[in-house]
């Protein structure tokens, strides 16, 4: 008998200390990334030691436990989540989750490098939407924000993603003095093939050898700019996430944003954060977090397992308090948003 089957199909779903239902489970199976995006890490990177990451078959059993307590949304993020060698079995096995009405949505966030050479792969395991991170469409300008990055790479992932049927969503993140000249084209971009925007500002996560206040742009800033050239009505849409959404009247389409300095959106949090290392984070920008590698290796039934969820759920906080000014140039965080997860 698996050790799977010896825990009760249900068990008692998590609500946090303020009454929120936490449904959404972010994973990230490696901390590793194939760019070296300015405002999210250091161009010379130190990773973790292969030998600190959860297997495959570790990531699969936590997912599990979290959908058995109630998770109905798993998105797979990095780091960048294909560079993990093997990464599609764990695809492969959680879709079983879809197969059985356990889980509502298995996606991923991506950066779209790897996506020519995966898109029907995530298609066949049940994967029907993904976000891609698109910062500009310009080619050296992309090249400046990724250092490492092709940005016809890219295009033709998210061409390969269509083809194979999986709908996109573009995330951008806003900086000041980089594509703030840009967004009404990455809002012809998405909305010219059919998938949303959402825009995102900078956070204070990690040392990036930089300093996030030249970096740094308000989305409220944007909104009031965009909404001089374009008709925004403010609609009910949520994609599970911390998006608060527009339509945008000229073209149909939907532009999200994500605002955690201006507007943090703590008070719907329904989201925890699971690393490669079996760090659980109850909270994106607070540093608190669980153990449940040490939990994982040290008991073969799943008990222990949901028992240190449960507790690591108690103290889930109401929210975070990330700032961005010239008198807190430290992160907020020292942990980099690749170790926790996009």
């Amino acid at each position: 008998m698996s050790e799977l089957s010896r825990t009760p199909a249900h068990a008692a779903p998590i609500i946090d200390p303020f009454g929120r239902h936490v449904s959404y489970l972010r994973v990230s199976v490696t901390d590793r990334c194939d760019f070296r995006c300015v405002y999210c890490m250091s161009e010379h990177m130190t990773f973790l030691p292969k030998k600190e990451l959860l297997t495959l078959e570790e990531l699969d059993r936590v997912c599990t436990a979290f959908v058995r307590k109630g998770v109905r949304k798993l998105r797979i993020t990095g780091g960048e989540p294909l560079v993990r060698k093997n990464v599609m079995w764990l695809f492969k096995s959680l879709g079983r989750l879809l197969d059985e009405g356990t889980l509502d949505e298995l996606t991923l966030t991506t950066n779209g490098s790897l996506l020519h050479r995966y898109a029907d792969d995530l298609y066949a395991c049940g994967v029907r939407r993904i976000n891609v991170s698109l910062d500009t469409l310009s080619p050296t300008k992309f090249k400046q924000v990724t250092r490492w990055g092709d940005l016809e790479n890219v295009m033709n992932g998210m061409a390969a993603a269509e083809r194979a049927g999986l709908k996109i969503k573009v995330n951008a993140v806003a900086l000041k003095g980089v594509n703030d000249e840009e967004i009404d084209d990455l809002i012809r971009f998405a909305h010219g093939r059919g998938a949303d925007l959402t825009l995102i500002e900078t956070m204070p996560m990690g040392d990036i050898e930089g300093d996030r206040t030249d970096q740094y742009l308000p989305l409220s800033e944007v909104r009031s700019e965009l909404a001089e050239r374009w008709t925004l009505k403010d609609i009910p849409y949520s994609s599970g996430g911390p998006a608060r959404y527009v339509e945008i009247a000229e073209t149909g389409g939907r532009l999200g944003f994500i605002t955690p300095m201006t507007h943090n959106f703590c008070e719907s949090c329904n989201r925890v954060r699971l690393t490669c290392t079996g760090t659980l984070f109850m909270c994106l920008g607070q540093d608190d977090a669980a153990d449940l590698r040490q939990t994982l290796r040290a008991y073969s039934d799943d008990a222990a397992l949901e028992a240190a969820i449960d507790e690591a759920i108690t103290r889930k906080p109401k929210g975070h308090d990330f700032v961005i000014d010239r008198k807190s140039q430290a992160p907020a965080v020292a942990r980099h948003m690749s170790v926790t997860g996009g």
